[in-house]
């Protein structure tokens, strides 16, 4: 697989106790500082699954030397240099022997001959894996220009990360496309579909490495499928359908808002390509369909705002910010494929709130959305945080160690319901960040970490934003050059369902 991120820099060094650093064994006499140092990542009291790459990092403190030691009882590992970074085999070999543990870490700044120890923090080793690979578009953060996008792959035990589909690359003539909506069915790699928009535009579906290529714009539709959710058990997927359009502030923090002037939902049926319509030509706007793990019920979002003039478009842009979104669910017959009556799950509207990307843990136990002020994109929005509610119960949960001051946004569930992992641009505003926190068995969420880069300076060099990250089971093994040939052909028209 083709590596894509920064060099090893040679100048760390790795031992365990015993072994000397820089000719001297982990300093014995110290100044102690009641502070916890300055470094990049803060990974800082961090639960971690045992099988995750490096939390490599860097002392931002001022310094002559410096020294990172981690210990569980007698079992030590330490490294050195301004830039901790791990060796991969000796990390995975740590956690691994000190599964369900907490580690201790201190680290020690040598300034004018004097040694400093910083006040210790700890890493939580959990018991419960990560799934093995994550995958997310790079884009530019503007949304403007598409000319540079890609799918990639990352596998979370190491550094590993490869293409699924780069527009760029696998183009002739500088011509290229978009691509969004990545999903998979159930986190199988080679189950999954993307959309290809503009040049050569349908979308892609795979089923176990077999690939087609769809349009599922027929008779009156809006558009198109555009948000995926595949059904847990069938051979299906519910999309919505979205007239969506972009404005952009000159005089605003929120640089961009993207708003639907009328949106549906539909089912499509992968092995008839067959659409069959669920709402059409409603006058709610209903987007981000979501499975429950049952597959017996469909959670989605809607707006009931009421439109009074023909101008559509017009109207919603000058009123976006009076667009509130609360999330409803529909039962479904697996059999007959019919839908029972809209019911209401978060009416975040009633408290002035706006509530979308619906995911359903695992277990089915627990619904993750984001609420934001209004609207539907919340990847725009500062006001925009996760929440989670108990289905069970009815009561909601708190995740405010989840959150920051900026924007929380896109976000999915491990395999096994333990993980999750979301969009922030809490670093710099700007740019979507993938984080990761553990939630545990009692149902708290424990404090986030950015994904582990073998160079800490990697998210400094990045002009580019992660954007909806997805857990896999393992790595996709369609080639890109055989996604390539299917995005050349014309897609399969889809029919409408009579």
């Amino acid at each position: 697989m083709k590596h894509l991120l920064s060099t090893i820099y040679l100048s760390a060094f790795f031992c365990f106790a015993g072994c000397s650093v820089e000719n001297k064994t982990v300093p014995k006499e110290f100044k102690e500082n009641k502070k916890f140092a300055a470094t990049y990542p803060k990974y800082f009291l961090n639960t971690v699954p045992y099988n995750i790459a490096p939390l490599n990092f860097k002392f931002t403190e001022e310094g002559e030397q410096f020294l990172c030691k981690l210990s569980c009882g007698d079992d030590v590992m330490v490294a050195s240099g301004e830039k901790i970074i791990f060796n991969e085999k000796k990390w995975s070999e740590f956690l691994n022997r000190n599964k369900g543990k907490s580690i201790k870490k201190e680290l020690f700044v040598k300034n004018q001959g004097e040694w400093t120890r910083f006040l210790p923090d700890s890493i939580t080793v959990s018991e419960s894996p990560i799934d093995e690979y994550i995958s997310y578009r790079m884009i530019e953060p503007s949304y403007v220009a598409y000319e540079d996008i890609s799918i990639r792959q990352r596998n979370l035990s190491s550094f590993e990360e490869s293409y699924i589909y780069f527009n760029r690359v696998m183009e002739k003539d500088n011509e290229s496309n978009c691509i969004n909506c990545h999903s998979y069915k159930n986190y199988d790699p080679n189950t999954f579909q993307f959309h290809v928009r503009q040049l050569k535009g349908g979308t892609v579906i795979c089923q176990n490495g077999d690939l087609k290529k769809v349009d599922m714009k027929c008779d009156s539709l809006i558009s198109s499928g555009v948000y995926p959710a595949w059904h847990p058990n069938k051979n299906l997927i519910a999309y919505s359908i979205n007239d969506t359009h972009q404005v952009f502030h000159t005089r605003n923090n929120q640089k961009i808002e993207v708003f639907d002037s009328e949106s549906d939902l539909i089912l499509f049926d992968v092995d008839k390509n067959e659409v069959i319509p669920i709402f059409e030509n409603t006058p709610e706007l209903e987007v981000f369909p979501f499975w429950s793990p049952s597959g017996t019920e469909l959670y989605y979002c809607v707006s009931n705002f009421e439109k009074s003039t023909a101008d559509l478009r017009d109207e919603v842009r000058k009123k976006y910010k009076e667009i509130k979104y609360d999330i409803y669910k529909l039962s479904f017959d697996t059999i007959n494929y019919t839908f029972g009556e809209p019911e209401i799950v978060v009416n975040a509207s009633a408290n002035g709130k706006s509530a979308t990307l619906p995911r359903i843990s695992p277990d089915g136990k627990y619904l993750l959305y984001t609420e934001g002020d209004y609207g539907v994109f919340h990847i725009w929005h500062k006001s925009s945080d996760l929440k989670m509610l108990n289905l069970e119960t009815g009561k909601n949960i708190n995740v405010r160690t989840l959150n920051s001051n900026d924007v929380e946004s896109y976000h999915s569930w491990s395999s096994n319901g333990r993980w999750i992992i979301f969009s922030s641009r809490r670093d710099d505003g700007s740019f979507t960040r993938p984080y990761i926190a553990h939630f545990d068995e009692n149902g708290k969420c424990r404090r986030p970490f950015i994904l582990p880069q073998k160079d800490p300076d990697f998210y400094f060099d990045c002009y580019k934003s992660f954007n909806i990250p997805e857990f896999m089971t393992g790595p996709v093994n369609v080639s890109a050059r055989e996604i390539k040939k299917v995005i050349d052909k014309n897609p399969i028209k889809a029919k409408r369902k009579l």
